[in-house]
């Protein structure tokens, strides 16, 4: 389709056309900006390259490199996410990067029906509801050449944060230079203030952690709050997750799970409950500062070693790969503490599907190479049916 052109011989508004690169089905992905050139009356000049325009005269051959358009084809990502999200994902630094590696994020239209567009390579999605989970999965059922990040029945084990952590205990990480656990926890469904007595039957301990039982999406089902005593347990609305409080020093581990790729940052959390103590009895609970968003962000704090150092990385690697099979998923993130006063025990204590990748420092190579990775194992799919 492309050969050797000779801008005196053909039109610019032919050569507009023709050297407009688009994904399978129409979808552009770019045209002279992601080839780096632009047309200047009957020339391609190479942007920024206006001292030397000599370089491309007009009776001289202009040669597209084949590679470089094929490159452009290799990944349709069709994408549904909410407004918010796609704001904080899809980062104009993230999509350039895309191009260039042959990756183009096609949204979806929420008002056709998904089998009418397309085609696509991979769905990339994070909306909620009924309606949209039984579209996708009546949609891989036909498709299943596509992928889709993440299946419906994985994700919405996360959203119950009574399922979220079931299996834990069972993972393989005997041969790993850390151990893994997750606090006790119960589940209250209605009447937080009746409570106390179960939680004393269950074996918890105060301070508690209470935590939404429902993962929806609103800023409400991230409030996490510290109840101290069995009387504040009357304050907390249900239905809720009390979960055992455990001293960490105050810093919490987030790692971001891309696929393959960890990478982990930290946090500041709640101090030891020590030196809270007052203050939760004094308030009834204690409201959690937010540790998600990148303000809080402990990378670069003046931290005990003991506190700051990050867990082994056999260890996480480990713990990912087990997780990643359990839950079946591979876009998310794991909230850990380590447990203040020793080496490498830690506790899981949330798990989120398609967290905030945005809140991760460079984070666009990750997803691109993620998406290229994808490309690629496609790719080879293909060549060896």
């Amino acid at each position: 389709m492309f050969g050797t052109l000779a801008s005196g011989d053909i039109e610019p508004a032919r050569l507009r056309r023709d050297l407009r690169i688009t994904c399978n089905l129409g979808f552009s992905c770019g045209g002279f900006e992601d080839i780096g050139m632009r047309l200047e009356g009957e020339n391609l000049v190479p942007r920024g390259a206006e001292e030397n325009r000599e370089v491309v005269a007009e009776t001289a051959p202009f040669q597209v490199e084949r590679p470089l358009f094929q490159q452009t084809q290799k990944l349709v990502v069709g994408y549904a996410l909410t407004s918010k999200k796609k704001k904080s994902f899809l980062q104009p630094k993230l999509e350039f990067m895309a191009r260039r590696k042959g990756i183009c994020f096609v949204p979806i239209d929420l008002n056709r029906p998904l089998s009418e567009q397309g085609p696509f390579d991979v769905v990339l999605h994070k909306l909620l509801g009924k309606e949209w989970q039984d579209v996708i999965e009546d949609y891989q059922q036909k498709h299943p050449e596509v992928t889709v990040l993440d299946p419906p029945s994985a994700i919405k084990r996360i959203y119950n944060r009574q399922s979220m952590l079931q299996g834990m205990a069972d993972l393989n990480l005997s041969d790993c230079s850390g151990s893994i656990y997750v606090p006790k926890q119960l589940v209250v469904l209605k009447d937080s203030a009746s409570s106390a007595d179960r939680v004393v039957e269950a074996g918890l301990k105060f301070p508690l952690v209470a935590k939404p039982l429902w993962i929806d999406g609103t800023a409400k089902s991230h409030q996490l709050f510290l109840a101290y005593d069995k009387h504040s347990l009357a304050e907390l609305e249900p239905p809720l997750v009390l979960q055992e409080f455990v001293n960490h020093g105050g810093v919490m581990f987030k790692v971001f799970v891309v696929g393959d790729i960890i990478k982990v940052v930290r946090r500041f959390s709640l101090p030891n409950v020590s030196s809270n103590c007052e203050k939760a009895k004094a308030n009834g609970v204690f409201k959690f500062p937010r540790v998600s968003s990148a303000a809080a962000s402990a990378d670069n704090a003046d931290l005990e070693p003991s506190v700051a150092e990050l867990p082994p990385k056999p260890f996480l690697e480990a713990l990912v790969k087990e997780l990643r099979t359990l839950l079946g998923l591979r876009l998310f993130n794991i909230d850990m503490i380590r447990e203040h006063g020793s080496k490498n025990v830690f506790s899981v204590i949330d798990i989120n599907y398609f967290p905030g990748y945005g809140k991760m420092p460079d984070y666009e190579p990750v997803i691109v190479d993620f998406f290229h990775n994808l490309a690629q194992a496609k790719h080879k799919k293909r060549h060896y049916k």
